[in-house]
C-alpha cells in the first residue's frame, strides 16, 4: 500500500495523526473546506491549518485550492485511497478490541476447599449454570492458602475458603462470609466412640489425631489450637496428610481420629462416623474470596449464587 510505503520510507513522519487523515479525507470527498468543517464540527481555519500541517509533514501538496473549492493533486488522489484504507483498518481494530474488552469470559476459575463446601458447592454450580449456561466453571482443589494466592496473582477469579484465623491476612482481597459448619470428630466405624452421638472434647484430646500437613495448611493448626486451648492435655498428631481424603483413609484404618467440618459425613458416607463434640467448639466459617475492586458480571453472578445457596442451607 502507498501509505504504508511512505511510512517506511520516512515520508510520513510521527507527527501525522489519524485526525489529519480524517480531515484530509473529508475535505477531499466534499471538495470544499467549509462544508467539510461543518461535517467535522471544527472551524474552517482550524481545518485548513490541519491540512497544511499534513502537507508540510509529508513534503508535498495534496490539494489545489481555488477561491470556492479544492481539488486533489495527482499525489493527493494516490494518497486518498490509502488514507481511507488506513482509517478503515484503524476503525476495525478499535471495533474488534472493544468487542474483546466487553465480551464475557467463557470460563470461570474457582478454587475451593472440598470438605467444608462438599454439600453446598453442587447447589451453587446448579444455580450458576442456570443463570450463565455458556460459562464453564473450572474447579481447582487447592489449599486455602493456595486459593488466596491464586486470587492475588490472577490464576483464579474466585475461591471458596475457610479463612485464616487472622482476618488481616485477607486485607488485600475481597472476602465475604457465606455460611458456617459445625466442628466434629470423625472416627472409624469400629472405634469405641462410634456407638455415641457426642464425645466430650477431653476424650477427643486423648486420642491420636490425624491432621493435614502443617506446611500446607497452617490455619488448620491455628483452629486446633483454639479448639483445645482450654485443655491441659493437647491432642497428639500422629500422621499428617495433604488432603482430607488421605486423612479419612487413615481414620477408616483405625490409625486415629480427625477434627473437621460436619460435612465430612456428607463427603465420606459410612466410611467414617462423624460425631458432635461437647462443649461444642465455635463453628468453622466458610466464605467466598475474589480480587479487590469490581467483579466481572460472571464472577459477580457466581458470588450471588453462593450467597443465595448459603441462605437456603
Amino acid at each position: 500500500m502507498f501509505l504504508v510505503s511512505i511510512c517506511r520510507l520516512g515520508i510520513l513522519g510521527p507527527a501525522v495523526e489519524l485526525r489529519h487523515l480524517r480531515y484530509f479525507v473529508a475535505v477531499a470527498e466534499m471538495e470544499n473546506v467549509s462544508r467539510a468543517a461543518l461535517k467535522l464540527h471544527v472551524s474552517q481555519p482550524a481545518l485548513s491549518r490541519q491540512i497544511r500541517d499534513l502537507e508540510d509533514e509529508i513534503g508535498f501538496s495534496l490539494l489545489e485550492r481555488t477561491a470556492k473549492s479544492v481539488r486533489l493533486t495527482d499525489a493527493g488522489r494516490a494518497f486518498l485511497d490509502n488514507a481511507r484504507a488506513l482509517l478503515q483498518n484503524a476503525d476495525e481494530a478499535v471495533t474488534k478490541a472493544r468487542a474483546v474488552a466487553s465480551a464475557e469470559p467463557t470460563e470461570l476459575h474457582v478454587g475451593y476447599s472440598p470438605t467444608p463446601t462438599a454439600e453446598i458447592l453442587p447447589k451453587i454450580l446448579r444455580a450458576f449454570q442456570r443463570a450463565m449456561p455458556n460459562v464453564h466453571v473450572k474447579l481447582h482443589d487447592w489449599s486455602n492458602k493456595d486459593v488466596v494466592d491464586g486470587i492475588r496473582d490472577g490464576r483464579l477469579q474466585l475461591g471458596l475458603i475457610v479463612p485464616p484465623t487472622k482476618v488481616s491476612a485477607l486485607h488485600d482481597v475481597r472476602y465475604e462470609e457465606v455460611f458456617h459448619e459445625r466442628v466434629c470428630v470423625a472416627v472409624a466405624p469400629q472405634h469405641p466412640f462410634a456407638r455415641r452421638r457426642t464425645v466430650p472434647i477431653t476424650e477427643v484430646a486423648a486420642e491420636p489425631l490425624i491432621g493435614l500437613t502443617r506446611e500446607d495448611y497452617p490455619s488448620y493448626y491455628d483452629y486446633l489450637s483454639i479448639i483445645f486451648s482450654k485443655l491441659k492435655q493437647k491432642p497428639r498428631v500422629v500422621e499428617e496428610h495433604d488432603s482430607f481424603s488421605g486423612i479419612m483413609s487413615a481414620v477408616e484404618a483405625g490409625t486415629g481420629v480427625a477434627i473437621g467440618a460436619d460435612t465430612l459425613g456428607h463427603s465420606f458416607g459410612n466410611r467414617v462416623k462423624v460425631l458432635h463434640i461437647t462443649p461444642e467448639p465455635k463453628p468453622i466459617s466458610v466464605g467466598i474470596v475474589g480480587a479487590k475492586g469490581r467483579l466481572s458480571p460472571v464472577a459477580d453472578k457466581f458470588w450471588q449464587c453462593a450467597k443465595e445457596a448459603a441462605s437456603k442451607k
